[in-house]
């Protein structure tokens, strides 16, 4: 009996066309199978096949004193070359929970997570479909508490926080189980509130505008401190570091965006971005395989307004490091002066 038909048996058109429609979510399960399906889940042509399916988008929050805007980042429908092919566009999404005012935000595959407790001890979290628009309320965590830092590893979203005690425990919430369970407590006890948190290498890093990050290693709560490039106040907000295929991106006014060579432990400046906007209020995310990088820009804007710019950035390894190819500046939009860009989510479907 002939053995059943495998992935590798196909041409490698039709391999793509159904890799491109598995969920994001999975491809860090997929890119293990073997080298051939990491590489092509990495490839210029899986990310094509998606954008013509518009799989992938952001969600981009700019944060008022009384309220907050919410925008998408999609692909048009009609990909018309003389047009622009990605949309930004308002969309109305009110948070639920009036007493939280400014959660933690983080999105696994389609689903965008809300955690409380960022000024007063809560359990509360709220989840939003990107699909439909629509929240619902999740399993609240084992107990009431503040929220230091939150970070993704996987299918789990692990909660940095302390308790009556003020001692610093973790909690980890299962997207898959729709559970939430204890996770190892972290040796390190000291100041894990965070100006922008990121995860690298199975490891929460809650990063610090004036000093170093403090990662923590989901596996079993050891702790170690990552030295942050020196010399200059590091972004204003919390979108201006992201890791993309497990590489730390920071954006500095004054270096442009550099890179963590985690095998040299030092900072890379990235190659061939010399011409990027020197900007200070900046945000990062993936899309379509590129770093969308976002950018506020005030001057010669009259009235009451400020306009929201991107470029995406292609990322590749050389010998050299990490060079970086840039595409023309996209005027997005504008939002209000007085609001601040607050998030960027990667989701994809």
């Amino acid at each position: 009996m002939p053995p059943p038909p495998s992935l590798s048996s196909l041409p490698i058109e039709i391999v793509l066309e159904i890799l491109a429609r598995v969920p994001k979510r999975f491809h860090p399960t997929l890119s293990c199978v073997s080298k051939t399906f990491r590489r092509l889940l990495r490839s210029p042509e899986i990310h094509k096949i998606r954008s013509l399916l518009r799989r992938d988008s952001l969600f981009i929050c700019f944060v008022g004193k009384t309220d907050a805007q919410w925008f998408t980042l999609r692909r048009a429908e009609n990909n018309n070359p003389t047009t622009e092919k990605n949309h930004f566009v308002s969309i109305d999404l009110a948070f639920p929970c009036q007493t939280e005012k400014e959660p933690s935000v983080v999105a696994i595959g389609a689903e965008i997570f809300f955690i409380c407790g960022s000024f007063y001890p809560s359990s509360a979290m709220w989840v939003l479909d990107s699909r439909t628009g629509t929240f619902r309320r999740g399993p609240s965590s084992r107990a009431a508490r503040l929220c230091k830092s939150v970070g993704v590893v996987g299918s789990k979203v692990y909660v940095i926080g302390s308790y009556r005690d003020d001692e610093i425990h973790v909690e980890s919430f299962d997207a898959r189980t729709n559970t939430w369970e204890l996770a190892p407590v972290p040796e390190d006890q000291g100041w894990w509130s965070s100006d922008a948190t990121v995860s690298l290498n199975r490891k929460v890093c809650a990063l610090h505008f004036s000093s170093d990050a403090n990662c923590y290693d989901t596996r079993d709560g050891s702790c170690e401190r990552l030295g942050l490039p020196k010399g200059e106040r590091l972004w204003r907000s919390r979108t201006g570091a992201y890791v993309m295929n497990n590489v730390l991106y920071v954006y500095y006014a004054r270096f442009g965006l550099m890179w963590y060579d985690s095998e040299m432990r030092l900072w890379r400046v990235v190659n061939g971005l010399s011409h990027l906007n020197k900007v200070r209020s900046v945000a990062m995310a993936e899309y379509y395989g590129k770093l969308a990088f976002l950018w506020e820009d005030e001057v010669g804007v009259s009235g009451g307004t400020k306009e929201v710019w991107c470029r995406m950035i292609a990322l590749e390894r050389s010998e050299e490091g990490v060079d970086g190819i840039a595409e023309a500046s996209q005027l997005l939009g504008s939002v209000p002066r007085g609001y601040i860009l607050r998030h960027c989510l990667s989701v994809s479907d």
